[in-house]
């Protein structure tokens, strides 16, 4: 899916999603229909409901496996917003998660640095940062050292020009 599960209904009530009315259709409404609403609960209840259909499949299997990754940290990322500190607990039971399924899913998200944070593993709990702000001073400081860099091989080359073309002149007033 590409972010259109609205699209999905169209599909299966038009003429040619007719044709294939039958479970295959169902299980791919009820996966759109959990993708729509957001929620990961509705979307177990559809691979659960339609292993069958959904499972026997390695591709259709791969793209949902990659569906609920994308779910699931679409709804991560919105529960940890308003919290700057977080119990791992408190997430997986908003989530209805196992907390080790959870705290997993959140340190990938930190490697993948879909957020700022860390794991306080002692204390159980997600330690969220500020998005760090781009200091304007930095990159300004690169450019002048480039800048500077340029000037500084141009008049070495200037000045070994000079240096030689006054030694040829010297050579040529001694002769």
């Amino acid at each position: 899916m590409v972010n259109q599960a609205d699209d999905v209904a169209g599909v299966i009530s038009s003429k040619a999603g007719l044709q294939y009315v039958g479970p295959e259709l169902d299980a791919m409404k009820s996966v759109a229909d959990a993708y729509a609403k957001r929620s990961l609960k509705l979307f177990e209840i559809a691979l659960r409901d339609f292993k069958a259909q959904l499972e026997e499949d390695p591709i259709v299997h791969r793209h949902l496996s990659s569906l609920y990754d994308t779910l699931l940290e679409q709804n991560l990322c919105r529960l940890i917003e308003p919290f700057s500190r977080v119990e791992i607990v408190h997430i997986a039971d908003l989530i209805e998660l196992p907390v080790e399924h959870v705290e997993k899913k959140l340190s990938q998200m930190i490697l993948d640095k879909k957020f700022a944070g860390t794991l306080d593993q002692g204390a159980g709990c997600l330690i969220i940062f500020d998005d760090p702000k781009t200091d304007a001073i930095y990159p300004a400081s690169l450019e002048t050292i480039a800048i500077l860099a340029r000037i500084w091989s141009l008049s070495l080359s200037t000045v070994g020009k000079v240096t030689d073309s006054e030694a040829q002149c010297l050579a040529s007033d001694m002769m």
